[in-house]
């Protein structure tokens, strides 16, 4: 089977018939439509109120639940300081399905050792409760496309959808007989297992060559492109030997603090993060903290290093490419010479391993999360680098390397979107009766 290019064909079944349904269509000619909760009780059990304060559990809320994975993470607790909302129980072979949220898609089949979490109320537990249906194919069903954009149309809410367990019990699922529904459910383990393996491998080819990246760009800019250059003791402990033409010189003596202040506020937003570096804010999708006035603002031009003060020690900080106001808390440093540094050099430099190592050491503050890097620190912090001339062809060089990898990394990402596309349509054709498995 080729996974990537979805050439794998499928039997027929012999006879169709109308379901009955748009969305559903035809289903094979011996199956039936019945109602969730025909086949499934929803959220029969629940912690007690009477546990004691010292109960400790592993807590799942809606963000911890993925439709790739499932459950990808818990959060403990004990009864005492667990949120209001944390009530579900789920049992082996239960399924849990967002009832919150719903465009989240949190979905999951529980297992054994899943049973022993303790579920938020944002979730709705489904039991099989007859001879109908068996666990896995129910789970199968809710977790395909034609059960989803059902829950989506029944949801209501525009910001936070929601779906009541009255409607979700309303909803319709078409099932084959036991028989099949155990091959059709076997079927789709093995195959979408398969599917899986593959995603992740190839999510971790994309991490290597992420890696990859990053080891280059780290190397050009503290060693050079020349292997073989003749290096030199930096006389900087942090920083270590580097090419023996380089330069090494505290910044207080190439850049200069900048105060200077908008008038009228009109210049472009920008804001500084450790992904983007200096960008416009009106390229991100962020409508918090929006003043009304920005007159008084610091002014960024072209050129100038900025920095978060608080967000340093993550990487926040970057060149500015274009004049811009920031908050008059960040940091604003511009070259004494413009001559002397390649300003993406300078971006790279900055943003390596060995400064984010620093920043993280000298910040200072009362929590890791907060911690500050303040003017003198930028200032006495020493950079090392090659004249003019060579940093313009460090960063060709990286700019050509990594348009490889660049490349390379979104072949892996297109190869992941078809599995995953083969993936949703293999269980929508199967649980549907579209495609014959058996």
């Amino acid at each position: 089977m080729d996974m990537t290019t979805n050439k794998t064909t499928f039997n027929k079944y012999p006879a169709y018939k109308e379901s009955g349904i748009e969305w559903l269509g035809e289903i094979p000619a011996e199956w039936e439509v019945l109602k969730i909760k025909n086949v499934s009780r929803i959220n029969t059990n629940s912690l007690s109120e009477d546990c004691k304060g010292d109960f400790e559990f592993n807590y799942v809320d809606i963000g911890n639940v993925t439709y790739e994975k499932g459950i990808v993470g818990t959060e403990k607790f004990t009864f005492r300081n667990a949120p209001s909302r944390a009530r579900r129980i789920a049992k082996p072979k239960d399924t849990i399905i967002s009832t919150v949220r719903t465009y989240l898609k949190a979905i999951d089949f529980i297992s054994k050792e899943k049973s022993k979490y303790i579920f938020s109320t944002g979730f709705a537990v489904l039991e099989p409760i007859n001879n109908k249906i068996i666990p896995q194919f129910l789970s199968s069903f809710v977790k395909s496309s034609m059960f989803t954009n059902q829950v989506d149309i029944a949801s209501k809410g525009m910001s936070y959808p929601a779906i009541n367990s009255t409607d979700l019990s309303n909803l319709r699922i078409c099932i084959p007989s036991r028989t099949e529904q155990t091959a059709i459910a076997n079927f789709l383990d093995e195959k979408t297992t398969k599917i899986d393996q593959a995603i992740a491998q190839k999510e971790q080819l994309i991490a290597l060559l992420k890696e990859r990246k990053q080891i280059i760009i780290q190397h050009a800019v503290t060693k050079g492109l020349d292997p073989n250059a003749k290096m030199k003791d930096s006389g900087v402990e942090w920083i270590g030997e580097i090419p023996e033409g380089w330069e090494v010189k505290k910044l207080k003596f190439l850049f200069d603090e900048i105060n200077e202040r908008s008038v009228e506020g009109t210049e472009e937003l920008l804001s500084v993060s450790h992904m983007t570096g200096v960008t416009p804010r009106s390229e991100k999708d962020v409508n918090m903290f929006l003043a009304e006035d920005y007159a008084g603002s610091k002014l960024c031009r072209a050129g100038d290093v900025v920095y978060n003060i608080m967000w340093t020690w993550m990487g926040a900080l970057g060149v500015s490419y274009q004049t811009g106001i920031v908050s008059p808390s960040y940091g604003v440093y511009r070259q004494k010479d413009s001559e002397v540094f390649n300003s993406e050099f300078l971006e790279y430099k900055f943003k390596s391993a060995e400064y984010i190592d620093y920043y993280n050491r000298v910040s200072t503050g009362l929590h890791s999360s907060r911690l500050r890097f303040y003017s003198h620190m930028f200032m006495g912090m020493e950079i090392t680098y090659p004249n003019k001339e060579e940093q313009d062809r460090i960063i060709e060089n990286i700019k050509t390397q990594s348009t490889k990898i660049d490349q390379a990394i979104t072949l892996q990402q297109t190869q992941i979107q078809k599995l995953k596309e083969y993936k949703a349509t293999l269980i929508d054709s199967a649980v549907t009766g579209k495609i014959k498995v058996i």
